[in-house]
Formats: structure tokens, sequence, C-alpha cells
């Protein structure tokens, strides 16, 4: 059997969507053992803390080989110091490859050894994303069918609602 290389799954995850659980499945298909790492950026305004959306995915990967952590800063210092020799990404939209391109060109400059790998989701997910959901929520609307029962719970708390 050939070694899998070790792979991190970066993202903001707020929330997290069944887009991105469907993005983890296809990350352990491919690599096994999974990093899914929540980042704190700071060009977006979080709905959740960092430290509420590592329990939320703990949660829903619980039964998956996943490993969910929180880190701050370069993408690719995080991956070097968990031993990620990958990246995985999803690419929904024209607009979204050429986002996530300039970053992979980027992060080879920073550090030639790590490869970013584009994955597509589900078509059902192709369009999906947190920030559609939240404003959706934030006006009166519901998506849920595009969100784990427990996330949709804490949605609407958090919201007020």
């Amino acid at each position: 059997m050939v070694d899998r290389p070790r792979a991190l799954y970066p993202g903001t995850f707020d929330p997290p969507t069944l887009g991105h659980l469907d993005l983890i499945r296809r990350g352990v298909a491919l690599f096994g053992p999974l990093v899914v790492a929540v980042a704190n950026n700071n060009t977006k305004t979080p709905l959740f803390t960092a430290e509420e959306r590592v329990e939320m995915l703990t949660e829903l990967v619980k039964d998956l080989p996943v490993t969910v952590e929180y880190f701050q800063g370069l993408v690719i210092e995080h991956a070097k110091e968990c031993g990620a020799s990958v990246l995985l990404r999803g690419v929904r939209t024209v607009s979204d490859f050429e986002y996530e391109y300039q970053m992979a060109m980027t992060n080879r400059v920073l550090e030639s050894t790590i490869e970013t790998v584009f994955v597509m989701p589900s078509e059902e997910y192709s369009y999906l994303s947190s920030r559609l959901i939240k404003e959706v929520y934030s006006a009166g609307g519901e998506l849920q069918r595009f969100l784990p029962p427990s996330i949709h719970d804490q949605l609407k708390v958090r919201l007020g609602r």
C-alpha cells in the first residue's frame, strides 16, 4: 500500500455547512486522516467564535478520521507545523478558482514542498457559501437543507430567531 500524504483543509467555517462536510468526506476518501483547520481570518467578521466553530466541526466529524484545530496566521505555516504536504481547497465557481489559484501560487512561493489540491463539491452544494447562508438567515429566510440540524439550531439562536 502506498502512503498517502497528510492533508490540511483550512477554512473559516462560519458556520460549517453540508458543503464543508462534503469536502471533508472527499478529503478523507483521497488522503485518509485529515486535519481541518479553523482560521481566524482578520478580513472577516465571524458570527461564531473560532472556539465555537472548532466545537461545531468536532461534533460533526466525530465518526470520521479527522482532527479539528484552530490556527491563526499563514495557512502554509500551519501546514508545515502539522506535517501536511497537501492543502485541500474547495472550488465551486470560476471566481473561487481565480482566488484559490492566486493563493495556491503564493503558497508555492512560500513553501514549494506543499501542494494545493482543488476539489469540486457535489452538485447540490456547488453554489453554497457560509456567507450566503448568513445573509439569508439575517433577512429572515432559512436554508435548512444546507446545514446540519445542530448548526441550523445554533444559527437561529445566534441570530435571535
